[in-house]
């Protein structure tokens, strides 16, 4: 077995992190398994590094306390140490990083270098509030480690395949050259679910498919033999589904007249919009679905239905646009866990074929089906994790 992979995901309080060995043959196919996963995180306070193995036991733990907070370049030398140092692991062979955002320069995954790097800075007016935090990670590492290969593996990048005309808004031509155009998110999940299709539901795999991704962060894609020809999501992580804090498709009139009204500048609606619409804005309680479907009072009710509605109706989009459906397929933290938002979700398109079978629902599948189903239902877990090592593998071994 040749070294590890590494892979990292940057947050704004947290890079959290695992570790992939190749299993068999050294050829590219074949599988990768996990080693570890952890996180560094409360990065902002006295940051702690934990580390546990594929059964969940804590294998490393470290707690940095003290002024000043140790800088980025300090807590992945620790991290990089941790992991050239575990039993099993050794020298890495590359490390591969989630990049929430690529523009149109990125439709692929990018072995990371300078010019790369600087191509990617210029575009964090595009998604301000995240591509920093994924970059800080990159940039440390081109710091600490110089030599260790890095790859940038984008979020957008799945999306590529969704004709242009249903990338496009409305908008002066100028303004779509200009970048502002559909890039679609949650690519990495997606393209998971699309690989382990073809091994669960055949006719699935190579026909007309709807992935909802439903969690914190929330879209639906469409696939046409697992390639991505629709999404929910546009320009920015704002659109399409209500999310937990985000509001998902909204009019832009009412940001126009916010931003008439006193006291409301960018700053301000960019708060709205981020951080208090979504399930938290329309309760009055929770942005946590699961304290929601716990809770009686009308508002909470309301916020739950709100959240299934949009999601049928982008999920009747997408439909149109397949001109069909042959099956759906549920993920995230609310796709996978939230029994009774599939139940909502899947009793509403009962006109579109979808039987959903109550009991294995309340079981959380992985098959939700009824025998005579024209639509099969399925819910399993992304592994986006695995995807960033694949392509940081494959990267690797052709440059």
């Amino acid at each position: 077995m040749t070294g590890p992979i590494a892979v990292l995901n940057g947050g704004s309080s947290s890079i959290k992190f695992s570790l992939y060995a190749e299993a068999g043959r050294a050829d590219g196919t074949a599988p990768l398994e996990i080693l570890a996963e952890g996180a560094i995180e409360e990065l902002d306070r006295a940051p702690v590094f934990s580390a546990r193995d594929r059964q969940g036991i804590v294998l490393a733990s470290h707690r940095w306390d003290g002024v000043p907070r140790p800088s980025h370049e300090a807590l992945l030398r620790h991290l990089i140490g941790w992991i050239e140092s575990h039993p099993g692991a050794g020298t890495l062979q590359a490390v591969g990083h989630r990049v929430v955002f690529g523009g149109s320069i990125a439709e692929a995954a990018l072995r990371i270098d300078a010019a790369t790097l600087a191509r990617l800075d210029a575009l964090v007016p595009m998604m301000p509030l995240h591509l920093p935090q994924n970059l800080a990670p990159i940039r440390a590492l081109a710091s600490t480690h110089p030599a260790l290969p890095q790859v940038a593996c984008f979020d957008t990048a799945f999306h590529a395949s969704v004709p242009r005309r249903d990338r496009l808004y409305a908008l002066p031509r100028a303004l779509a050259d200009a970048g502002l155009i559909r890039y679609g998110f949650h690519g990495l999940s997606y393209e998971s679910i699309a690989q382990r299709l073809p091994a669960i539901d055949p006719r699935a795999a190579a026909g007309r498919t709807i992935v909802a991704h439903l969690g914190n962060g929330a879209s639906c894609c469409a696939l046409a033999g697992g390639r991505s020809v629709g999404t929910t999501m546009g320009f920015s992580v704002l659109d399409g589904l209500v999310m937990g804090t985000r509001p998902g498709w909204l009019d832009p009139g009412i940001l126009l007249y916010l931003l008439r009204q006193p006291g409301w500048d960018i700053a301000r609606v960019e708060r709205l919009l981020y951080h208090e619409s979504g399930l938290l804005g329309v309760s009055g309680i929770s942005s946590d679905m699961r304290d929601l479907l716990g809770r009686a009072e009308p508002a909470a009710r309301e916020a739950v239905d709100l959240f299934c509605r949009r999601a049928v109706a982008a999920i009747g989009g997408l439909v149109a646009s397949l001109g069909g459906l042959d099956a759906l397929v549920f993920t995230g933290g609310i796709g996978e866990h939230a029994d009774p938002v599939r139940r909502e979700i899947c009793t509403t398109l009962q006109w579109l074929g979808v039987d959903l079978d109550e009991e294995a629902n309340r079981r959380g599948g992985p098959r939700l089906h009824r025998d005579a189903s024209p639509v099969h239902i399925w819910v399993f877990p992304c592994d986006e994790d695995r995807v960033i090592a694949q392509h940081a593998l494959r990267i690797l071994r052709t440059h």
